[in-house]
């Protein structure tokens, strides 16, 4: 596990240890980045379920201001931190040992909102609709936001989801990447 692209490019990551973690393969890492483009430098990102943080530490890499990660593994914070100390990410991340739907709540609680939203909860628990659910309520995202959601294949996540709109997806194997955007009526 690598960091693909940027100021960090080459860099190599720590996956957390002892935990079933899945991290992004970097063939759909790739792919991910080539569709969402170029990253604002003035960006903000919320990395959820953040395992490695390797995502958070992609943004970063390649631009984006600040990244948040959330977890409620004390191994993936482990993790993360010295993947932050290592790619010198650390003064521009804010890392969060909690419940991903309690420091949703807070986040929101702050007025903090974000430009890139990416979760990769455990499969087949049924996570992804719920933290959507929870991203609507909470306002931490704006009519630019995009969130992206990687599951197992066999998840559905419909068009029309809560505030969001569905605006790509994409599979690679047994993993699907969807896309969602504010749905401004």
């Amino acid at each position: 596990m690598r960091v693909i692209s940027g100021s960090r490019k080459g860099f190599r990551l720590k996956a957390p240890k002892g935990l079933d973690t899945r991290p992004t393969q970097d063939r759909i890492k790739e792919s991910l980045f080539n569709i969402i483009g170029k990253i604002h430098e003035e960006s903000v990102v919320l990395d959820l379920f953040s395992g490695s943080g390797g995502i958070g530490i992609e943004f970063l890499s390649r631009g984006a201001k600040k990244s948040y990660f959330i977890d409620d593994s004390q191994e993936s914070i482990k993790a993360i931190n010295e993947n932050l100390e290592k790619t010198s990410f650390k003064g521009q991340s804010e890392v969060y040992k909690n419940d991903v739907f309690r420091a949703v709540k807070v986040l929101g609680k702050n007025n903090i909102t974000f430009d890139y939203i990416f979760m990769d909860p455990p499969y087949n628990k049924e996570l992804e609709k719920k933290a959507l659910k929870l991203i609507c309520e909470s306002q931490i995202i704006n009519e630019d936001t995009l969130i992206i959601v990687e599951h197992g294949k066999g998840l559905v996540l419909e068009d029309f989801l809560f505030c969001l709109k569905k605006v790509d997806e994409r599979n690679y194997g047994d993993t699907t990447v969807t896309f969602y955007i504010k749905n401004i009526i």
